[in-house]
């Protein structure tokens, strides 16, 4: 697998469905399943009461992952949704905004 493209605590837009053009920060990323976004494509999940667990029943609300296809991050320095190219500098591999060119620092490694 390349190096990851979208990665927890990016901020990224919705390009398709429900919730196109929100923009959220990303909660978990699960290849090959999808990327979580805080506060959206939230979906209603009907539970069964659970007293061992001390749960109660009732509709919950989730988010769902999207697709990573379904979304494109936004670059920190120019603020739109830009593609996400890896080059490496000064033998490190970094990832950079094809729309300005600069340098996208993963909010984690900060």
């Amino acid at each position: 697998m390349q190096g990851a493209r979208i990665r927890k605590g990016d901020e990224v837009v919705v390009l398709a469905g429900k919730d196109r053009g929100k923009r959220g920060k990303v909660e978990e990323v699960r290849p090959g399943v999808g990327v979580t976004v805080v506060g959206l494509n939230i979906v209603k999940r009907h539970t069964r009461a659970n007293p061992a667990k001390n749960e109660k029943g009732g509709i919950v609300e989730k988010p769902a992952p999207l697709a990573i296809g379904k979304v494109m991050i936004v670059c920190p320095q120019c603020g739109k949704p830009a593609r996400v190219g890896h080059r490496t500098a000064d033998e490190s591999k970094e990832r950079f905004c094809k729309r300005c060119g600069e340098a996208i620092v993963s909010p984690e490694k900060e």
